[in-house]
């Protein structure tokens, strides 16, 4: 048998770190990218005597992506211990919502279909392990212990590796709209666990599924999924079963391995926390945070779609929101939104080099401006490669630079018309096989007279000159 013979059943469980300048349930501050061990508190370190005190503005952020999803907030949910003894984990149990969570079903949209979702609910972070290369020797960074998550649990709606990864996209553009998480999954503030199992096709039964922990790119995601796709299929093949295990990816050798058998819900020993009331969320907060909700991606890819954009424009703008936000200003300065959208797909992120847009030279009224003297044929489309270059580099007004570079287009119909006839009048045997039907010399003219205009001539005015002079010489 092959693996085509065989249906994967996959289901996603999505870890976001929120965007709070507190850690989950203590005043401790926390950011990305510190020194290691520079971001605890008492709290954070299990001392005696320390009681979690839940953050609001993380509970705000979770109530916002419910319903960005379509998920039904609960009015009331419960906080519980999740045990197990680990050094990244000081108290030796994870507070989390393990029956009842603040948020149940709920669906992300993709291309081959509608996602489910089975339920979103909050927790706390653990730190990170830190194994020194070449020492026989762990370190333990608890500047991420008690981060504020948010755990997505998807239903096992997706069938192939390719729509994992494009349903872990579309969640992303989401949360990164909703302004709630950075979402950088080279960062962690965004991660993955994906469930896999199979059954053969034209069956219902599932098979035994196994989970991938810790999947940290788009890439790894789909490669991890394929590589546990033909573990499964091989020892099928072979008879033997499929044991329920939670698994780890080696990207260089693309093959997925068994970390350790798989835990259940027992295992973990869930009690209620005793220190933490009731989550309780009114329809007063739910109607306040519904009220604020951004433009989520979805509405805003129709939009730019109506507004003349590409598909690949479209897509580009909606999963960058601050990129998106940058477009709309420019386009309410003024500029044309299909030349916008070029010109900052093209030029303008090639300047930034992947740098966010925020931290370019230029403002939206300063390219929009731009985008104007190129439509409006006061400026050359290369010419204004060039009056970028230098706002980049100097800072100014585009149309200053234009005036005072010479970089202004010659647009006089007289001008250019005795520009063309002298071209013309220069170039008899040109004219003769253009005559003998050799049209293509057309770009020749056009070419001189450039060169004539030293570039500053409207060359699509120039065009439809030539085509006049060369038709009254026939």
């Amino acid at each position: 048998m092959s693996v085509t013979d065989y249906e994967p059943v996959i289901g996603l469980e999505v870890h976001c770190q929120l965007a709070t300048r507190t850690k989950m349930f203590s005043a401790c501050p926390q950011a990305i990218g510190e020194p290691p061990n520079t971001r605890i508190d008492p709290y954070t370190l299990a001392l005696p005597g320390t009681l979690p005190v839940l953050n609001a503005t993380a509970v705000r952020h979770g109530v916002a992506l419910a319903l960005a999803l379509g998920s039904t907030v609960q009015r009331t949910s419960r906080f519980a211990r999740k045990h197990y003894f680990y050094p990244d984990l000081p108290k030796g149990y994870q507070i989390t919502q393990a029956d009842e969570p603040y948020a149940v079903g709920g669906a992300v949209e993709i291309a081959s279909g509608t996602v489910r979702l089975h339920h979103i609910h909050f927790e706390e972070d653990a730190g990170k392990n830190v194994h020194v290369a070449g020492e026989d020797v762990s370190l333990v960074d608890y500047n991420r212990a008690g981060a504020p998550l948010l755990e997505i649990v998807g239903e096992p709606d997706l069938r192939s590796a390719r729509d994992a990864a494009e349903f872990l996209r579309a969640l992303r553009g989401v949360v990164r709209a909703l302004g709630i998480s950075e979402a950088n999954m080279e960062e962690g503030t965004l991660r993955c666990d994906a469930n896999v199992s199979l059954r053969r096709r034209g069956t219902e039964p599932m098979g035994t599924r196994c989970e991938i922990k810790n999947l940290n790119s788009f890439r790894f995601l789909e490669r991890a999924i394929e590589a546990e796709i033909r573990r499964q299929a091989d020892l099928l093949d072979a008879g033997e079963p499929v044991v329920m295990a939670t698994m780890s990816f080696d990207p260089d050798r693309g093959i997925t391995k068994i970390m350790r058998l798989k835990e259940e819900a027992a295992d973990y020993r869930y009690l209620p926390e005793p220190d933490l009331p009731l989550l309780v969320v009114s329809e007063a907060l739910e109607a306040e945070i519904a009220a604020a909700q951004p433009e989520l991606p979805a509405a805003r890819h129709v939009r730019y779609r109506a507004l003349g954009l590409s598909e690949a424009d479209a897509t580009l703008l909606v999963g960058e929101p601050e990129l998106a936000g940058f477009f709309d200003a420019t386009c309410e300065a003024g500029a044309a939104p299909k030349a916008a959208a070029n010109w900052l797909s093209g030029e303008v992120l090639a300047r930034l080099d992947g740098a966010p847009v925020s931290t370019g030279p230029i403002a939206p009224a300063q390219l929009a401006e731009l985008v104007g003297l190129v439509e409006d044929g006061t400026i050359s489309g290369r010419a204004g490669k060039a009056v970028l270059s230098t706002m980049w580099s100097e800072g100014g007004s585009a149309r200053a630079i234009a005036d005072r570079d010479g970089h202004r287009q010659v647009s006089d119909s007289s001008v250019l018309e005795a520009a063309v006839a002298e071209v013309v009048a220069a170039s008899p045997r040109q004219v003769e096989q253009y005559r003998g039907g050799k049209t293509a010399l057309k770009g020749y003219f056009v070419g001189q007279v450039m060169k004539k205009t030293r570039g500053q001539a409207n060359p699509k005015l120039v065009s439809e000159i030539v085509d006049r002079v060369l038709a009254e010489t026939s």
